[in-house]
């Protein structure tokens, strides 16, 4: 059972599963909270999981005006503060990736450990750049969902949709050097077939110091659903367990990390 708060003009639903330190899921674009249906029971046997809603998605209502990743990353900084009200571990997908990643780099001080699961952080590592955004397409693939629960009403979700696209044609452009200014533990996952280019993803872990890697075989970018199992043995390996010493380190070596 779910319920709302007010974080400025956004009034944000959010479901709470299991006991322990706190860990909040962030979805992807034009999803919700169903997203990792497949992955919270693992995780709320070892954490207190919250999974909120962001604006337009989801039991959340949307809120006039533009969606960008700022935003996101904003109402995401407004939620860990008043209802989370400490530090937490951040597992976060897509678009929900590139809001943690900003604010990984934006406020440190919310964030413990990091997973950014098939997140860009530049528009220039798109797998497939010329894709359409196609918003008939695209309703009748998540539009039933969104109706099921959207308290703005199915005939809202082009809308929403209109502006995760207006989004998507100019962002993310986050610097390199932005990028290499997270501190948190970080782990990067990804499918080895996703939205971004193995190139990218990999850029993008060797520029966050000491992060750690994980490439999911034989998924896309639906690849928490795909093979949860594995995606979850792999997130509670990283949020449960320290750091290793490796027996060979190479580039690791080389930053003591």
């Amino acid at each position: 059972m779910g319920t709302y708060a007010q974080l400025g003009a956004v009034r944000t639903w959010y479901e709470e599963h299991g006991k322990g330190d706190p860990l909040v899921l962030m979805h992807g674009g034009l999803v919700d909270s169903r997203w990792f249906e497949p992955n919270t029971p693992a995780l709320a046997e070892h954490f207190h999981v919250y999974v909120p809603e962001r604006r337009g998605h989801g039991h959340t209502p949307d809120v006039e005006g533009p969606i960008t990743y700022q935003l996101m990353a904003e109402d995401t900084i407004a939620f860990l503060e008043q209802v989370v009200g400490e530090p937490a571990d951040l597992v976060a997908h897509s678009d929900g990736a590139v809001a943690a990643m900003l604010i990984g780099i934006q406020r440190p001080d919310l964030v413990k450990r990091l997973v950014l699961i098939s997140g860009g952080f530049d528009k220039s590592g798109e797998a497939a750049p010329e894709a359409e955004w196609d918003v008939d397409a695209i309703e009748q693939f998540l539009g039933p969902a969104y109706a099921e629960v959207s308290p703005d009403g199915a005939e809202h979700f082009r809308v929403v949709a209109t502006k995760i696209g207006e989004m998507a044609a100019k962002e993310p452009h986050i610097d390199i050097a932005e990028v290499a200014k997270i501190r948190a533990r970080t782990l990067v996952m990804a499918s080895d077939d996703d939205l971004s280019t193995l190139e990218h993803t990999i850029e993008m872990f060797r520029a966050i110091p000491g992060a750690e890697l994980a490439i999911v075989q034989g998924t896309s970018h639906f690849l928490t659903q795909e093979k949860p199992h594995l995606v979850n043995t792999l997130l509670l390996d990283f949020l449960t367990r320290e750091p290793i010493t490796t027996v060979a380190p190479v580039s690791r070596a080389k930053t003591g990390s």
